[in-house]
């Protein structure tokens, strides 16, 4: 599993079949869990840095995190309401 997946079934562990099977598919499902990683990274180095401006990136990047989160339910959602299509 690559480090993005591991990181959205490490938010979504009730949603690592459905994510797995949409990651395999779809493309443009990885890149956005790669995001997620990567936003999870940025995050962390923010964390660790005591600037005045630290504080305010964090925030910002867990904002980032938990849209991205929304967006990877989103696909989901939409992935289960395709299959369910006559």
């Amino acid at each position: 599993m690559d480090q993005g997946l591991a990181a959205v079934v490490q938010h979504l562990p009730h949603r690592r079949r459905a994510i797995m099977e949409l990651a395999m598919r779809s493309e443009s499902f990885r890149s956005l869990c790669a995001d997620v990683v990567d936003a999870e990274r940025a995050l962390q180095r923010w964390k660790q840095t005591d600037t005045p401006i630290s504080r305010a990136r964090s925030d910002e990047y867990m904002a980032l995190i938990e849209g991205l989160l929304n967006e990877v339910e989103l696909a989901l959602a939409t992935d289960i309401q395709a299959d369910l299509k006559p």
